[in-house]
């Protein structure tokens, strides 16, 4: 064998272990949960966030933000680099957790007539960029102590699993070890190992998915709805009996793919807790 052959078999083999990476199971889990928060972005035009200025909603405006922040995962991946694909998969899980806080403080601050009018004066000012949001830890400890949750989060919680993936975020995003600042450079991580942590990643990023879509539509089931129901009443029609309670189809293909096959258990809570026709 001369050495031009030795140098096409290698370079055979590293173009098959690329198209092994690229086709890897968690660039088709990016772009589907991407996928879901656009959808939930567009079924949500017509909602309004209570507690702050201007009609707008305050959910919409995140989903896509979280679209866009998938989008930048899948790119960073692409090019290898895991360490940085770690760090926005923190922002991810933060943004999630901060959703969930905002619709349960703005909640909250209702029931307990803690509004000027009908503002939500914390809420509107970081709205306006005139105040910070509380520090992640407060944030992650106001959601896991309400009681609207406690069920769901109780189930969350039976395990690390969420603990463990926020360490992971953590020592990728502030290199708390040598190797993560390693994980960026693609030509020095064995492919085998690779595989390994695209597996990883891909897991954690599902598991946080899961929490997210659990804890908002235990708060917000509406946004799991059809449109059949608003659809007929626009066109001077009259709906199907219990249409308001059908739920959107790319919101049960996503809870049927991701939810269900993964969390069984989360699964049977979500649908003991809504009205929704979710299966």
């Amino acid at each position: 064998m001369t050495a031009i052959d030795f140098a096409n078999i290698q370079e055979d083999l590293i173009k098959i272990r690329n198209k092994i990476f690229e086709t890897h199971k968690v660039f088709k889990q990016l772009k589907d949960i991407s996928e879901f928060y656009d959808g939930l972005s567009f079924a949500t035009i017509g909602a309004i966030t209570l507690g702050v200025k201007n009609h707008i909603n305050l959910d919409k405006q995140t989903f896509t933000s979280i679209k866009g922040t998938l989008e930048s995962i899948q790119h960073v991946l692409h090019k290898g680099r895991v360490n940085d694909a770690y760090s926005l998969l923190r922002k991810y899980y933060d943004v999630t957790i901060i959703n969930i806080y905002i619709i349960l403080f703005i909640e909250d601050s209702f029931k307990s007539g803690k509004i000027d009018g009908l503002i939500v004066k914390d809420i509107e000012n970081w709205r306006n960029g005139t105040k910070k949001l509380p520090r992640s830890g407060t944030i992650f400890k106001y959601v896991q102590e309400s009681e609207i949750l406690k069920e769901i989060t109780s189930v969350l919680k039976k395990d690390e699993r969420y603990d463990n993936i926020r360490d992971r975020c953590n020592d990728n995003t502030h290199y708390n070890y040598y190797l993560n600042m390693c994980l960026n450079n693609e030509e020095d991580i064995e492919h085998d190992y690779r595989i390994k942590l695209l597996d990883a990643f891909s897991e954690d990023l599902v598991t946080i998915f899961i929490q997210h879509f659990s804890y908002l539509f235990s708060l917000k089931q509406e946004y799991m709805a059809a449109s059949n129901y608003i659809d007929c009443l626009e066109l001077g029609l009259t709906p199907e009996e219990d249409s308001q309670y059908w739920v959107a189809p790319f919101v049960q293909e996503i809870f049927d793919k991701y939810i269900k096959t993964n969390r069984l258990d989360l699964s049977e809570e979500i649908i003991l807790r809504t009205s929704m026709k979710l299966e």
